[in-house]
């Protein structure tokens, strides 16, 4: 194994470790446990991400990465807004019913209370989901809506909207407090909120 392979294990390792522990135990996480049981040191976590906000920072984006990358191999450059933000929805409703649904969610919460506990983790927790709603809001832009494409500032607006909507449907879906929720549904949904009220000005 090279340095940098060694490097990349290390780091996934610790990811890993990180993840199943601050889903079990929230801020009461030990950063001494997630090495341990990763099979490293403390020293590890330093050297790797600078601090246990940075472990805990890399692990939102590791889990949101690969989400936002799904969302934007399922909507094709082609796509008109309203059916851009289905096929986006459909895909987000799809989300809820990996085998792992329930674990991502409580890992997702036990970051949130962390970063509400922690004042120097909160804005960077939300720096690095704001960094993942820009994706979207690229993915939106420029897309034909009533006879004109899309604009960055009308994109970013319905981005946050979807996001948060979509959001707690699927928390609803996962915890069964939303029935049988189906994917057009959701589509269905998220197609309200293509309105000049959410969209604003150009």
């Amino acid at each position: 194994m090279t340095r940098a392979e060694a490097k990349e294990h290390n780091r996934r390792a610790l990811l890993e470790a990180a993840r199943r522990i601050v889903a079990r135990d929230g801020h009461r996480a030990k950063l001494e446990e997630i090495a341990e049981q990763a099979g490293l040191t403390t020293g590890a976590v330093y050297s790797l991400f600078g601090s246990k906000d940075g472990l805990l920072i890399a692990l939102v984006t590791d889990h949101l990465g690969p989400h936002y990358d799904g969302f934007e191999q399922a909507v094709s450059a082609g796509l008109g807004l309203a059916e851009a933000v289905e096929v986006f929805a459909r895909h987000y409703r799809d989300l809820c019913d990996d085998p792992d649904a329930l674990r991502h969610l409580s890992f997702e919460i036990s970051l949130q209370d962390l970063a509400l506990r922690d004042p120097e983790l909160r804005p960077r927790l939300a720096a690095s989901v704001r960094a993942h709603e820009e994706r979207l809001t690229a993915l939106l832009s420029g897309r034909p809506h009533d006879g004109r494409p899309l604009t960055p500032r009308q994109a970013q607006r319905l981005a946050t909207a979807l996001r948060a909507l979509l959001v707690g449907l699927s928390q609803g879906v996962i915890l069964g407090l939303t029935g049988t929720a189906s994917g057009e549904y959701f589509a269905a949904a998220a197609r309200a909120l293509v309105t000049p009220d959410v969209l604003g000005h150009p």
